[in-house]
Order: C-alpha cells, then sequence, then structure tokens
C-alpha cells in the first residue's frame, strides 16, 4: 500500500521555564521558576533508534529558506520534492519572520539511486544521512560523497525514512528563534530489521471517517511503521461499496458510515446476501456447501483488486469454534439434507469443513494474484509461541501477540510492547528469515473517532521500535533509564504535530494525565 508517508515534520522542543507568580515579602510579585525537568544529553531522541550513527557535540542553525538539491535518478519523482517541501513548511512552522544572519545549514541534498518506484514487501528502505561540520563546507563530508546535509537512499522510500530522521534532529530554539539541529556532526546509517511493520485498524466495530484514517496513517510514518491492515471482514458491518454486488453495503451501521470506491477504504461483512448463510438464524461462518458462496467472494477481490494493487490480502479465519455462535457442528447440526451428506460422501469432520473453505478462500486469493493471509487458527490452535511452529514448517510469519500487542488491552504497559521479541524461540538462521515482522493490533470494540488515537499512540511506538532497530539496541535491562525517557520525548513530539497521544506512564493507556506536569514526565 502506497501510504503518505512522504509527510515529514519537526519537533519544536520548548525550553521549560514559566512566568509565575511567587510570594516575595508578604507580595505577589512577577518571579521566574526555573525547568525542573532535565535531559539526559547522553540519550539520542531519535524514534526509532537508528541501526548505525555517530554524533558530536555541536549546534547548527539551519536557514529558513534551506534549498534541496536533488540527485540521481529516482531524485526526480514529485514525491521527493513534495516531501521536502512538507518537511520545510513544518519545520520552521513555528519561526515568524525573516532569520537574519547567516546560517551553517542552507541546503539538504537528496540522492536517489533506483527510479524503480514500486512499493511492495520487502523494498528498501535503507538511508545514510549525514549532517557535517558547517566548517567542512559543501564538500568536506568527511562520510559523505557530497558533504553537507545529505540523505543519499537507494530507493525513494529510504529517501522518506531519512527525512523523518532528520525532522527529529530539528529542535526550535525558543530564546534565539532559530531551528537548530543539536550534537552535529551527525552520521546515520539505518536501515529496518523486519520488513513489514504493521498496524491493524478495525473499523468495523466503529466507523471511521476517511480524514480519522489518514491521521493514523500519517502517525504511522512518524514511527516507521510502514503497513496498515485495515481490518474489513467481521460481523458488525459492512459499509464499502462493492460494485459486483452492491446490496453488500446495506449491511452498513446507517447509510451515513459507508465508504465508496471512490475512499477506497472498505469494510466487509454485511447483510445483503442471505443465501451466502448456512441458515436464516445462522449468519456465520459462511455456507461452504454452496457454491454461490465462493463466486460471492471471487467477487469481491475482482473489485478490490481494481483498487488496491498491493500483495497481500487478509482473509481472516480466526474464532471459528465448535459449537458456538453457528459454528460448523451447529450447521452439520441444524441444516439438513444436502449440505450433511455432502459431509458425509466427502468423509469430512467440522476441521475438515473449516479446512476446505479457507484453502478454496486460498486458491481465489492466489487466482487474484494476492498472498493471502490468515490468522493463525488456519494452521493449528496452538495457543501462544505459534510462530516458531509456523516457521518450522517453511511457512512466513507476522508475530501479532494477543498478550502484548493488542492496544486494546488497555492494561498492557509499554513496556511489554516494547520487550515483545519476534525471533523468541525460533534459533536457526533461515527460520528467522521466515518472520517478516509484526503487527499492533487496533480492535475497535471500545475505540471510536473519539479515543482512537489515543489508543494507538504511544504504545504502538515501543512496538515500532522494536521492529525497526537492531535487536542489540533494544535489549536494555534498564528501560526507565534508557528507553522510558526517550519514548516519553517522541509521545511529545507527536503532541506537537497534533497526534493526540496519551501519556506514557499511565497505569492504563488513553487516560488523560492524574495531574500537572510536563510532557516529558507522563
Amino acid at each position: 500500500m502506497q501510504m503518505p508517508f512522504k509527510i515529514l515534520t519537526c519537533l519544536y522542543l520548548p525550553l521549560i521555564l514559566s512566568a509565575v507568580l511567587l510570594p516575595i515579602g508578604g507580595k505577589k510579585t512577577l518571579g521566574i521558576r526555573r525547568a525542573t525537568v532535565h535531559f539526559d544529553e547522553y540519550l539520542t531522541n531519535i524514534w526509532p533508534l537508528p541501526k548505525q550513527f555517530t554524533s558530536g557535540n555541536l549546534t547548527l542553525t539551519v536557514d529558513p529558506d534551506i534549498a534541496v538539491d536533488v540527485q540521481g535518478p529516482g531524485g526526480s519523482f514529485p514525491i521527493v520534492l513534495e516531501a521536502f517541501e512538507r518537511f520545510r513548511n513544518l519545520v520552521f512552522k513555528k519561526q515568524s519572520g525573516y532569520a537574519w544572519g547567516e546560517h551553517d545549514v542552507s541546503k539538504l541534498t537528496i540522492i536517489v539511486a533506483s527510479d524503480d518506484d514500486t512499493l511492495q514487501l520487502g523494498v528498501d528502505e535503507s538511508y545514510t544521512l549525514y549532517v557535517s561540520d558547517s566548517s567542512e563546507g559543501g564538500g568536506g563530508g568527511r562520510l559523505s560523497i557530497v558533504g553537507g546535509v545529505s540523505i543519499e537512499a537507494n530507493t525513494i522510500y529510504g529517501a522518506l525514512r531519512g527525512l523523518e530522521t532528520l525532522s527529529q534532529l530539528c529542535t526550535y530554539n525558543y530564546k534565539t528563534k532559530t531551528v537548530e539541529v543539536n550534537k552535529a556532526p551527525w552520521y546515520i546509517h539505518d536501515e529496518p530489521r523486519f520488513s513489514f511493520r504493521g498496524l491493524l485498524l478495525d473499523s468495523s466495530r466503529h466507523f471511521l471517517p476517511v480524514n480519522i484514517i489518514k491521521q493514523v496513517i500519517e502517525s504511522m510514518s512518524y514511527a516507521k511503521l510502514n503497513v496498515l491492515h485495515w481490518h474489513i471482514i467481521d460481523e458488525e458491518s459492512f459499509p464499502l461499496e462493492i460494485p459486483t454486488y452492491p446490496n453488500l453495503w446495506e449491511g452498513s451501521y446507517t447509510k451515513w458510515e459507508r465508504y465508496t470506491v471512490e475512499d477506497a477504504y472498505e469494510i466487509v461483512e454485511g447483510v445483503g446476501y442471505p443465501d451466502l448463510w448456512p441458515s436464516p438464524n445462522c449468519t456465520e461462518p459462511l455456507d461452504f456447501t454452496k457454491e454461490y458462496t465462493f463466486n460471492v467472494i471471487s467477487g469481491i477481490l475482482t473489485d478490490l483488486r481494481k483498487i488496491f494493487p498491493f500483495e497481500l490480502f487478509h482473509l481472516g479465519g480466526d474464532e471459528v469454534h465448535e459449537g458456538s455462535f453457528c459454528g460448523y457442528v451447529v450447521i452439520i447440526k441444524s441444516i439438513a439434507g444436502y449440505q450433511l451428506r455432502m459431509l458425509e460422501q466427502r468423509n469430512m469432520t467440522t476441521n475438515d469443513a473449516y479446512q476446505y473453505f479457507v484453502l478454496r478462500a486460498q486458491e481465489i486469493a492466489l487466482s487474484h494474484n494476492w498472498i493471502p493471509v490468515n490468522w493463525e487458527e488456519t494452521f493449528n490452535s496452538l495457543g501462544p509461541g505459534v510462530c516458531p511452529k509456523v516457521v518450522a514448517n517453511g511457512f512466513r510469519c507476522i508475530v501479532s501477540n494477543q498478550g502484548v500487542w493488542y492496544l486494546d488491552h488497555l492494561d498492557v504497559p509499554w513496556e511489554k510492547f516494547y520487550t515483545n521479541e519476534p525471533l523468541d524461540g525460533i534459533n536457526d538462521t533461515l527460520q528467522q528469515k521466515l518472520v517478516l515482522g509484526g503487527e499492533v493490533c487496533m480492535w475497535g470494540e471500545t475505540a471510536d473517532t473519539s479515543d482512537v488515537l489515543q489508543t494507538i499512540w504511544p504504545r504502538a511506538a515501543a512496538a515500532a521500535e522494536r521492529l525497526w532497530s537492531p535487536r542489540e539496541a533494544t535489549s536494555s535491562e534498564n528501560l526507565n533509564a534508557t528507553v522510558l525517557p526517550r519514548l516519553q520525548h517522541f509521545r511529545c513530539l507527536l503532541n506537537y504535530r497534533g497526534v493526540p497521544a496519551a501519556p506514557v506512564t499511565n497505569l492504563y493507556a488513553r487516560q488523560p494525565p492524574i495531574g500537572a506536569g510536563s510532557c516529558f514526565t507522563q
């Protein structure tokens, strides 16, 4: 999915000084209360942490009229210039008027080596960012081929990741009213640890307007998450327009909570075609004994393929339990005649029927050039630790641990999101390569437009660093000293960028602060 990851901004870090009334000699007078929050200068406030970096001790000022020089076969793509313009506009949004005098950084060079802009799983997102000592001039950079400030990447997507990192190096100095890069010179060579770094967004339980979904996507780019898994099939609603079967979106909550084809968004499961069901009183799972069921699935995938030219399609397949909510046992008991004879003739158990349905759906997806993705139940009901068993059988795996990576579990603290290791229990290097990455899940039963962003952030960022940064860089035993201040800093960055990320340290997620205090300590 080509998502708008060209949206880049820069943190404006305030000097925490405030004018207050202090009693002096029995009278209230205007005094100055000094900052009570102190930052560890040894911590690197880039989130997620880059793979390799060095820094210095200089402070460079950035020209508000900074220019860009795009080079290389991929430098001419419009997305590169658009990303830079947005970067510049947002970095200097705080700065008003003309900044007099010379600046250390007046030009950014972006070099993109490839002219292939294909966006697919495993695309090269690596980049090298160099911020030189201003005394090195335009061509004296020791580690960069161009010197000055440069981003060098193999693809445009690596360039966008580099721009995001550069934006996080920028801070606004309230005293001098200039944008600065501290701890220069910087050398950063970076690439993701896993190619799949996803966020599941469930809008079948609560309708989410298009602009909210776009805000979620934009916020994902700040943490370098790269896959939006939109949960599109569930029993609650089907507000997506499917031209081949136009009655399907009659299953939406209301006629005002729908997505047209032009919106290019989908939410799946409906009431428009009752022949899909085993009986009028049993509306799930779909009736596997009718060829019509698979014709509808094929029609839906045909329409969706025209909208979404991407590799992966999630077919679900979870929560089909014998004896519960018209599961396959209930199908056998409640539907006499042909369906039961079909099972008997094929010598099929209820598990066989489940497998038959899953495999037929996968075949349909493959016929439409999708790579099918299913929940772990379609492999086996193995419970926790399923990924090591999946890759041991030669399958690829995306980790999404219910106990620690489900965002709707408000009692799961950020530490558990951060320490969940996708490769735990997988020691064979070939099997490790079958782990594509992972995703955090924003299930929507208890979240809607009013609080979905607060529920996602900042805990999703904890998982994002686990999926991007090297394992050794995220293995600290003292998380409160080395990770928590950085995560709090990133939470404040999100707030400055308009993302209503909740406090990090509250006992339950998405709650407001419990008292007065700095954003950087909550």
